[in-house]
């Protein structure tokens, strides 16, 4: 097992971090996340000219045919840096559904993905269902009439067209649909971490054959590996966010003083800086055979992400308390980021299924 990243690879890590480091400080996430649109739209353009857009798609569908491997380098520079544009929503979960499919227009939705004119969400998550997401209450009839409620729409706002899961003949279909047709309507929210999502109800909407994306197994095959990718991307994330917990916490107790020394001489408070350190270590371990097996298409990968999820899951957020905690009153003020890393593993650990769920998966 090769253990090192190309050259390729270290160059893209190098790149986002220029720009995180450059262009997205949190004072520039802050003004993002009272914007109108929720994202900033000189960034999402930044993304789609630096080719992060494309970069997962096939080059059958006009991408770079990156995979899992760079995902997860992007994802946990974006953790570090608590990057809020919709990417998530639009290249990894509705484009990967697109690429993976062998619907007639999938190229053009995804080169509309790709140049950033485009925002696609997929609409997969229903209240009643929690993670049964294969067996939908969303139902299309016969007369091809799309009813019901979908819930937690990331990037829904803002999306130019929704993928919706839903029954037809007791047969699991994703079907494209437009947000602004007759017979939909939604209500737009935000999470816990700033991002924005939406709820969407379906009223007789008409769908026509042709936005038929995938039926049966190859939808219910195209779904489950879309989710396992973005629970991937989500976990990368966790950590990046794990790693700038523990080195804002050290850098703080070397800088604050009690006592008449830095409070990092305290070993009660090192004790607390040693476990967060061997957290994220192991989970940067976790990330790497995750993303490997997802890589290779390995039997064992949803395995391995879901030990993935798990750890960060429990551990992440473990990871962000001692933060906050170490800080102080300062760990919980708007105008600090430790604060918003809790924010950030609390809704991560939800996403997907939580820490319990995917612990069940492993064995």
């Amino acid at each position: 097992m090769n253990l090192s990243y190309t050259e390729e690879q270290i160059m893209l890590r190098e790149q986002i971090q220029k720009f995180c480091e450059t262009e997205y400080d949190f004072y520039k996430r802050e003004e993002v996340v009272k914007s109108d649109n929720d994202f900033d739209e000189n960034a999402w353009k930044l993304f789609a000219e630096q080719g992060w857009l494309s970069m997962s798609f096939s080059e059958e569908s006009g991408g770079f045919g990156f995979g899992p491997i760079e995902l997860s380098i992007l994802f946990e520079e974006f953790g570090k840096t608590l990057v809020i544009e919709p990417y998530l929503a639009n290249v990894v979960l509705a484009g990967s559904v697109l690429d993976k499919s062998n619907f007639s227009r999938k190229v053009e939705l995804i080169e509309g993905i790709s140049s950033g004119s485009m925002h696609v969400s997929l609409a997969y998550a229903e209240v009643a269902k929690s993670n049964e997401y294969l067996t939908p209450s969303t139902n299309l009839s016969v007369e091809n009439k799309l009813n019901g409620t979908k819930s937690l729409v990331l990037n829904g706002k803002n999306a130019s067209k929704l993928i919706v899961s839903c029954i037809k003949n007791n047969e699991f279909h994703l079907v494209l649909v437009d947000p602004s047709a007759e017979g939909v309507s939604f209500n737009s929210f935000k999470t816990i971490d700033e991002q924005t999502c939406a709820e969407f109800t379906f009223e007789n909407v008409n769908i026509d054959g042709e936005d038929v994306i995938a039926y049966g197994e190859e939808a219910s095959n195209i779904l489950i590996e879309a989710l396992n990718l973005a629970t991937l991307c989500v976990s990368a994330e966790a950590v990046g966010c794990m790693l700038s917990c523990y080195q804002k916490t050290v850098q703080y107790t070397k800088e604050r003083e009690q006592f008449d020394q830095p409070i990092s001489n305290f070993q009660v408070l090192q004790h607390r800086m040693v476990d967060m350190f061997i957290d994220s270590e192991l989970a940067k371990s976790l990330l790497f055979k995750a993303m490997l097996e997802v890589d290779s298409n390995s039997e064992n990968k949803y395995k391995h992400v879901s030990a993935l999820k798990s750890h960060v899951g429990k551990y992440g957020k473990l990871s962000a308390q001692n933060a906050v905690q170490l800080h102080g009153g300062m760990g919980v003020s708007e105008e600090m980021m430790i604060g918003h890393y809790l924010k950030k593993m609390v809704a991560v650990d939800a996403m997907f299924g939580n820490a319990d769920f995917h612990l069940k998966n492993i064995g």
